[in-house]
């Protein structure tokens, strides 16, 4: 991912130090427990561990000839280390290294994503409950339906970062897998023991069966975990970007002082970040395909995966951390604007209580289809006319013959509509723990 979407912490992850010394690591700890099942000298592995190191640098000239990272790195290492270097990688393949590896990475970065996504939950859960009688139209279509709240809007996120939370930690559980099983999987040079303990004392679970490699579809699992949760924060992204529209502006992303909108147009005051945040969500959406191309591999294994994960795996986890950390950190400092919000609604004429004026129709003894055919007669005029669906209503000859103006103004009022409303979103707010 490019510096300026890679928050540090998770792109160290990536990094080719980070990759190194997890390699390190992993050969540190099969030596180990080879050690341990008195197959490794004990003095060997304290030469080991005193002297292995290596240099990114170095292992990069090698690589450049000898065109295999691995083997690039196990010669700089063997020239720290010296003659006990034989016991280094002795019985592994190369994919027992890159693909624990890639899992302890796989691993790290989705324990940072589950934090950000507990935050995010946490700032979506206080704002909910800030504006939880927040009165707000609903629209279906674009079009105005029937009175919400936007506390509700945001609690509808809260809840839906909830699952992905759960959906976050499912992935981590399944990638967090080791192998140590051979060129085929079969531990024709060391043993399942072996695979346990270094998976052990990596904080991986060995896999049940491999091939050379891990099966991707845990990899495939995982990117799509995270092509869902990019997706969430597009869907939240694409609300505020309509919610900030001039002729709605019920909400806005903020400002700062110094902020320029335009090159061209000083007025403009733009919900870039938000837009920034679905384009994101593209990129992270379409790594996910490639993730789900790379399941389908020859026999044991082939390499026509690595190249991809080694630009999907980095670039999504960098990708998703930076958009939850920016989206987080947009809803706390979002803009809302509850005036204009009370104004849009007179802007469809008490059109959103049709169903209300039904329903007390159908109360009164008419049939559906009779009630609404006067309802919607009305509505379509109130459209047309531009006058309050009420005084329509009131002046309704046909109307007032099976309810009466007193039950009308009672429908229409906003105190009855307010305190409906109330109810039903103290028991949704309730039924989500808020």
């Amino acid at each position: 991912m490019i510096p300026r979407y890679s928050p540090k912490d998770i792109s160290a992850i990536w990094s080719d130090e980070a990759k190194f010394e997890r390699w390190l690591q992993l050969e540190i700890a099969a030596v180990e427990a080879r050690m341990e099942a008195g197959v490794v000298p004990s003095d060997a592995l304290a030469t080991i561990k005193e002297k292995a190191k290596f240099n990114v640098e170095e292992i990069l000239v090698i690589e450049n000839e000898t065109k295999h990272d691995v083997i690039a790195f196990l010669t700089n290492v063997a020239g720290y280390v010296g003659p006990d270097s034989r016991y280094i990688h002795e019985g592994l393949t190369s994919s027992d290294v890159v693909d624990t590896c890639l899992a302890m990475q796989m691993r790290d970065a989705g324990r940072i994503i589950v934090a950000d996504i507990e935050s995010l939950i946490e700032v979506l859960g206080k704002k909910a409950v800030e504006h939880k009688y927040t009165l707000q139209m609903g629209r279906t279509h674009g079009i105005h339906a029937e009175p919400t709240t936007f506390g509700l809007k945001l609690l509808l996120w809260h809840e839906e970062m909830k699952r992905n939370l759960e959906r976050m930690k499912r992935a981590l559980e399944t990638i967090s897998v080791g192998k140590i099983s051979g060129a085929v999987g079969t531990y024709q040079h060391l043993s399942p023991d072996i695979e346990a303990a270094v998976c052990q004392k990596l904080g991986l679970t060995p896999s049940p069966i491999s091939t050379q490699i891990l099966q991707r579809d845990r990899h495939a699992e995982y990117a799509t975990t995270l092509a869902i949760v990019a997706s969430s924060i597009e869907k939240f992204s694409t609300e505020l970007r309509h919610l900030q529209r001039t002729e709605v502006r019920e909400t806005e992303e903020f400002f700062s002082k110094g902020q320029k909108g335009s090159s061209a147009m000083p007025h403009k005051r733009n919900p870039i970040t938000f837009e920034r945040l679905t384009g994101l969500a593209r990129v992270v959406r379409s790594n996910s395909i490639a993730a789900m191309e790379n399941v389908a591999l020859w026999h044991e294994r082939d390499i026509s995966h690595s190249s991809v994960e080694r630009v999907i795996m980095p670039d999504s986890t960098i990708a998703l951390v930076y958009m939850l950390r920016t989206f987080r950190d947009s809803i706390e400092t979002l803009l809302v604007y509850p005036e204009r919000m009370e104004q849009n609604f007179d802007t469809s004429y008490g059109l959103t209580l049709s169903q209300t004026l039904l329903l007390a129709l159908t109360g009164k003894g008419l049939t559906r289809e009779d009630a609404y055919r006067l309802v919607q007669r009305n509505a379509m005029k109130s459209w047309e006319e531009k006058v309050q669906l009420k005084e329509l209503v009131l002046h309704d000859p046909e109307i007032l013959e099976h309810i009466t103006a007193e039950e009308i103004n009672e429908l229409f009022s906003p105190e009855t509509i307010q305190k409906k409303l109330k109810n039903s979103v103290d028991i949704i707010f309730k039924r989500n723990g808020l």
